[in-house]
């Protein structure tokens, strides 16, 4: 097992159904094989439902915890994973809003990715930034103030917290590159 994020505590946060399967099992399982200890919360304590390009069923997933049961400073860093119908649902969640806004608060980095960002639209925290996404958020989140770039994975400092994004499971490399380049730089 690599060490690159030995003790790094990391959170993703899904709905329960429509989560993009790839981007929520390959964060979880490659984040926790670098060293990081990875908690699944979920809008409530039952099986989440995965999806393959939003249409495709797939596995179950039990998370760790759900929203209501996460204390967020016990956490380093937030993970969104995309799938149209999580995003929506997540958007809507008011426990969800409040967690991002938390880690904000904290000087926590959040990474979201494909429809991820909309629950950052939702929490109002986009405004200044620089961000990718899937391509159909574009609007919305130029909308809400952010700019938005066509690339693999974009990491920006502006309005002083951090900010991580992908566009698409093919981009999940770079994500979880960028993730683990983000605590070499925190603990160097």
């Amino acid at each position: 097992m690599s060490v690159e994020l030995d003790g790094v505590r990391v959170l993703i946060v899904t709905s329960n159904t429509g989560v993009e399967r790839d981007e929520l099992l390959v964060p979880r399982d490659q984040l926790r094989a670098r060293g990081a200890l990875v908690t699944h919360a979920a809008t409530e304590g039952i099986d989440v439902h995965t999806f393959r390009h939003d249409l495709i069923p797939s596995e179950s997933v039990r998370p760790d915890m759900s929203l209501n049961d996460v204390n967020p400073r016990s956490f380093d860093a937030m993970v969104i994973p995309g799938g149209t119908v999580n995003a929506d649902k997540l958007r809507t969640n008011a426990t969800a809003r409040e967690l991002v806004r938390s880690a904000i608060a904290a000087d926590r980095p959040v990474a979201a990715i494909c429809h991820g960002p909309w629950l950052l639209v939702e929490a109002a925290v986009v405004t200044g930034k620089t961000l990718t996404s899937y391509h159909s958020l574009r609007t919305d989140l130029v909308n809400a103030g952010a700019t938005w770039i066509d690339a693999p994975v974009v990491r920006s400092d502006a309005e002083g917290w951090t900010l991580i994004t992908s566009r698409k499971p093919d981009d999940l490399p770079d994500f979880i590159d960028a993730i683990t380049a983000e605590f070499s730089v925190r603990t160097s």
